[in-house]
């Protein structure tokens, strides 16, 4: 996959900024069957350092609402002034269990490498995020997974990389498709093709959190972890 939107970002930027898996390559691959159109009210959820809230500006010129409890809303302010989408990209800084949203309020939900530590449960989308959207909204989620379910039979060379808390929020397809078949039409579930693209890039950075997963992803060496996409309209 040609990730060319991606390309045209400054790498500098982008390094100093990612904190996993690079999350515009997920973002582009995660969009490239669905419509957004210029004006619409997008929830990024968990957006992290806001990389995900400038593409979705800049691409789409889409009114980003830039969620994380993480990172600072004035650390965000600052990087969409810098990057020129301060106008349209919104920092706030809240809890995704306690979001300060109007009921049906958002033509569309995002989430890149965030939803798995929040929504891995059977009620959090139907109680958290779907009253906030609007009806036919869309959804577009990517997040860590496993190729297959290994939590019965954790592998040995594994068991150094991968906790308890790690192993809760990495699920296979299989796991997750059930908590959204029922919420969502024409959804579409599948393993994403740029797992070794964006962990190549967070791994190159000096993070000191991406120098730590570089032996994880040595040793999985392609076995068992993957990204999963998720996509569809809300019924």
């Amino acid at each position: 996959m040609h990730f060319s939107k991606t390309a045209g970002y400054n790498r500098d930027f982008l390094n100093a900024n990612m904190m996993g898996p690079n999350s515009m390559l997920i973002l582009e691959e995660l969009l490239q069957n669905i419509e957004l159109k210029k004006g619409m009210r997008v929830l990024d959820l968990g957006c992290g350092r806001g990389l995900t809230s400038i593409f979705l500006a800049k691409e789409y010129g889409v009114q980003v609402f830039s969620l994380d409890l993480w990172i600072p809303a004035s650390e965000n302010y600052a990087r969409f002034k810098e990057m020129g989408v301060d106008e349209l990209a919104v920092p706030i800084h809240a809890d995704a269990n306690e979001m300060p949203f109007a009921d049906g309020y958002f033509d569309a939900v995002i989430s890149v490498d965030a939803y798995h530590y929040i929504g891995n449960n059977d009620t959090f989308f139907a109680e958290k995020v779907k009253p906030l959207l609007k009806k036919n909204a869309l959804v577009a989620l990517a997040f860590p997974g496993m190729k297959c379910e290994v939590h019965q039979n954790v592998p040995e060379d594994m068991k150094p990389y991968w906790d308890d808390e790690a192993l809760s929020m990495w699920q296979s397809i299989d796991w997750w498709r059930p908590k959204f078949e029922h919420e969502l039409d024409n959804m579409n579930i599948w393993q994403m093709e740029c797992f070794d693209e964006a962990w190549s890039d967070w791994l190159a950075t000096d993070n000191p959190y991406a120098v730590d997963d570089r032996a994880m992803i040595k040793t999985d060496n392609g076995r068992f972890m993957n990204l999963i996409g998720i996509t569809g309209t809300l019924k």
